[in-house]
């Protein structure tokens, strides 16, 4: 966990009310010793990585800071087309032990529900899923098997700050204590990823294609024209690949299609007499000539249209 290190980071110097909200963020490699029989492909793993931040606040800007990382969350996944979700309240079992006393955990609860509620997102509650310091709001991810992962959390915490020693000096000139706002939008990296092979089932959309288009000459000769057009498309920030391996056209179209590319651009003697390429679009097919820079600005629409 990254709790500690950030904690250290907000102690480095003394803090008023003026410094808060206080943010920190990190992408950090953290471990957890899960059983032999729990590992599972990326899904669940000993070593990951995750998006991990922490915000000290006032208790009168915690559901404001809450609100602020639901709602990233929620955006978050829109772009990535993750609208098959459900939010879970962690609240405490009372056969569990927690730290901190009723009253802190009872503070914290009424925090995070003021704010799921005025999210106005569906979310159920569920005793015994929060983290020992406090109550959580987890994303909970459907798989290709319709299995529930959780992937995006936020949390609130008045229990850890406490422990630590954690002040600030407000208005008043008293010392006060923060509250501690844990948030990963993602979670673990490794799971996000596992979980957006299989829901896109490798048909990755444009902007987060590792290869946006292939172009493929029809014969040697329009070999060093299919070079100039890869090169002008990664100078101007795509993924592109040039298949210049000795086989037919058909074969490496047919080939792309598997591979799932977005866009195979056909470069042959039409091609670069009209200095154009001849596009075809994963699942709608032949698009027919275009000039590049008719495609660049197809594809830039592409990619906004989708964010």
């Amino acid at each position: 966990m990254t709790c500690p290190m950030h904690i250290q980071s907000y102690k480095f110097k003394p803090k008023s009310y003026r410094d808060l909200p206080f943010r920190i963020a990190e992408i950090a490699s953290v471990y957890r010793y899960e059983q032999s029989g729990e590992l599972s492909g990326l899904l669940r793993v000993r070593a990951f990585t995750q998006d991990d931040a922490h915000i000290f606040c006032t208790t009168d800007q915690a559901v404001d800071e809450f609100m602020s990382v639901f709602n990233f969350i929620k955006k978050l996944y829109s772009v990535f087309g993750m609208n098959d979700y459900r939010v879970r309240l962690g609240v405490r079992s009372k056969k569990e032990k927690y730290l901190g006393d009723n009253k802190m955990w009872q503070k914290a609860e009424a925090k995070a529900l003021e704010a799921l509620k005025q999210s106005k997102t569906p979310y159920f509650i569920s005793q015994g899923d929060a983290a020992f310091y406090g109550p959580k709001a987890d994303f909970l991810v459907k798989d290709a098997l319709g299995r529930e992962w959780q992937c995006g959390t936020v949390q609130v915490d008045f229990m850890l700050p406490e422990r630590f020693g954690l002040t600030y000096v407000d208005k008043d000139g008293k010392e006060k204590q923060p509250v501690m706002i844990h948030r990963a939008p993602l979670g673990s990296l490794e799971r996000w990823l596992a979980i957006l092979i299989e829901s896109y089932e490798g048909a990755f959309p444009l902007w987060l294609s590792p290869v946006q288009a292939w172009v493929i000459p029809v014969a040697d000769r329009h070999l060093d024209y299919a070079r100039r057009i890869g090169q002008n498309l990664r100078d101007q920030g795509l993924r592109i690949e040039v298949r210049d391996e000795q086989e037919t056209v058909s074969k490496k179209i047919r080939e792309g299609e598997l591979a799932k590319v977005p866009y195979l651009l056909v470069v042959g003697d039409r091609e670069i007499k009209g200095k154009s390429v001849a596009v075809r679009q994963r699942k709608t097919g032949d698009l027919g000539p275009m000039t590049l820079d008719k495609f660049l600005a197809k594809i830039k629409t592409e990619v906004i249209k989708k964010q």
